[in-house]
């Protein structure tokens, strides 16, 4: 091994790792990934308030995965809003949205902003709360050898007690607060967040059954974290009262997706369905109350929906049908007809066989899901092939395989040479589309105002590459650079899993070359496409017609002087 990319491997090894916060100096990285870019990167180890997150000196704990574990919920401090407490890592976040609510005279401070903009929502919370408590569940161990216990109840506390906010009667849960078309036209830091900043409610005559039974869901498994690994048996009381309350509204009549009643975020934020919804919400309800009732629900909503049989589709914020499968077949297990599922939807999508297939990569791409989003199908199934794993030791090779392949792949082993995790590496995503990471000001000239974003987004999942395995890191794309709540969701609990199994280094690691060079094409508006389409059918209609008339009139001419020789 040559000395240079020796000496680059040992400080990736350590940076990361170091005790020290964020801070403004980010903004110091170099245009040009380098060895220093984490230099500053948050430490990785904390201490916990719970005797029970000690680990034992003897345990072996990977330096990178604990960097990584810790970096993935650093990065919903990132995302906080309201009052921020003084522990809060991320120095450029401020106080901020502390007048939400206030519209309809309620507290809805606090939280987290959805993405990379100010914006709040209840649905992909929810779904995202949802997936970080279940990881903990599951590896809980993993935390608390890695000195990341702490964090991850911090981290699912900021978001639920908003949601204990946003449930503030039994008769009335808030689901969105801003507007798109307000916050969409702002570019900037959290000081001057736009406003108005409505907020809109669903309730038991205007209801939303699919976001309430989500909140259901989400509220039953963080009781079920607490209550059984965290040991904060209050609230965890708390917490399964209100899921009990919100499941309740849930099941109001009439059944009916939330954008019916709140038009606000038929563009943003729309599901097609109700029904996985109701099903995994009276799911986590049962395994955090053992309350057969919830059971007797889930299993009888299951049969009305027919939901062994819809169409097999990836899982994500809109459609709980995936996990559904997986909880169903761990928590009621002699109903078999949530194994039968489960292992139907995982042997289709990690095949490549229904909407899904592989780029030449390797990467899991799902049409029409992974368009604007790659990594969200990647990890979302990866979470559910290693959970149903766990259950079936007949399939455990085969998902194991699947899921390590696509974790590596995010994790660097993809021909960009790229961890599509920010701040990790040299090759990391330099551009994520993130008002108050940028440090910029001028919505009109994101990716270059400024050259160079003022702060290391730490842990942030990016949308990721396209489907030929390309990833351009523009600012300004979306569909490849977006963060998100939901994005990072899974994302903790397979970096727990890895912890859990000593799995060996991340591919990140052992990469020394940079990303290949490769230049987005410079595509023309579709207007002007369209002006130029009209254009040239009219040029070559003109020709035609032209054509016509030269013929016609040499036809009258020549048949004339034929005529006059007769």
């Amino acid at each position: 091994m040559k000395w240079a990319p020796f000496l680059l491997l040992m400080q990736l090894s350590f940076v990361t790792i170091r005790a020290q916060d964020d801070g403004s100096g980010g903004g110091t990285d170099s245009a040009t990934p380098s060895a220093t870019a984490t230099s500053t990167s948050p430490s990785a180890t904390g201490s916990s308030s719970s005797s029970a997150a000690t680990s034992s000196p003897s345990t072996f704990v990977n330096a990178h995965y604990q960097a990584l574990l810790n970096n993935s919920m650093w990065f919903y401090e990132a995302q906080r809003s309201g009052k921020l407490p003084s522990n809060n890592r991320v120095s450029w976040r401020h106080d901020s949205g502390l007048q939400d609510g206030q519209d309809n005279n309620v507290d809805l401070s606090g939280g987290y902003f959805d993405a990379g903009d100010y914006l709040k929502f209840t649905l992909p919370l929810a779904h995202s709360l949802t997936l970080i408590a279940w990881g903990g569940i599951q590896w809980y161990d993993a935390f608390v050898n890695a000195q990341q216990a702490q964090y991850l109840q911090s981290t699912v506390r900021w978001g639920t007690d908003w949601l204990l906010k946003a449930h503030p009667d039994a008769n009335t849960l808030y689901v969105q607060v801003g507007l798109g078309d307000v916050d969409n036209n702002y570019w900037g830091p959290d000081t001057n967040i736009p406003t108005p900043r409505p907020s809109f409610a669903i309730n038991n005559t205007a209801t939303g059954t699919d976001v309430a039974a989500m909140v259901a869901a989400s509220l039953a498994s963080a009781g079920y974290l607490f209550q059984n690994l965290a040991n904060d048996t209050n609230y965890a009381s708390q917490l399964t009262s209100a899921a009990q309350s919100v499941y309740t509204l849930a099941e109001k009549q009439p059944w009916q997706v939330y954008t019916n009643s709140v038009p606000a975020a038929a563009d943003l934020y729309q599901t097609n369905s109700y029904t996985s919804q109701l099903v995994y919400g009276a799911l986590w309800l049962y395994k955090a109350t053992g309350n057969t009732t919830y059971r007797d629900k889930a299993s009888n909503y299951f049969d009305m929906f027919k939901l062994g049989s819809v169409p097999v589709g990836p899982m994500d914020w809109s459609d709980a049908t995936g996990a559904v499968y997986v909880l169903g077949a761990e928590v009621d297990p002699s109903n078999t007809k949530y194994a039968t599922a489960a292992k139907n939807w995982l042997d289709t999508i990690t095949n490549g066989k229904g909407p899904c297939s592989f780029t030449n990569g390797g990467m899991l791409w799902c049409k029409g899901y992974s368009d604007s989003n790659s990594m969200v199908p990647v990890q979302d199934t990866t979470f559910l092939a290693i959970l149903y794993s766990q259950i079936d030791a007949s399939k455990a090779q085969a998902y194991t395989s699947f899921a390590q392949n696509q974790i590596n792949y995010m994790l660097g082993d993809n021909y960009m040479n790229t961890p599509y995790v920010v701040g990790v590496h040299p090759n990391s995503p330099q551009n994520p589309h993130h008002a108050g990471a940028s440090g910029g000001t001028d919505i009109s000239n994101i990716n270059s105002s400024p050259p160079v974003e003022a702060h290391v987004l730490y842990g942030a999942i990016v949308g990721g590459p396209d489907q030929n395995d390309i990833f351009y890191d523009i600012r300004d794309d979306w569909k490849q650079s977006e963060v998100a709540l939901d994005y990072n969701a899974p994302f903790v609990g397979l970096v727990a899993y890895q912890l859990h199994t000593n799995a060996s280094d991340p591919p990140y690691v052992t990469i020394t070359a940079p990303r290949p060079n490769v230049y987005p094409p410079h595509g023309l508006p579709g207007w002007l496409i369209a002006v130029i389409v009209i254009v040239v059918l009219f040029v070559v209609a003109g020709c035609i017609y032209g054509c016509w008339l030269k013929r016609r009139a040499l036809r009258q001419r020549f048949g004339y002087k034929q005529a006059q020789v007769v």
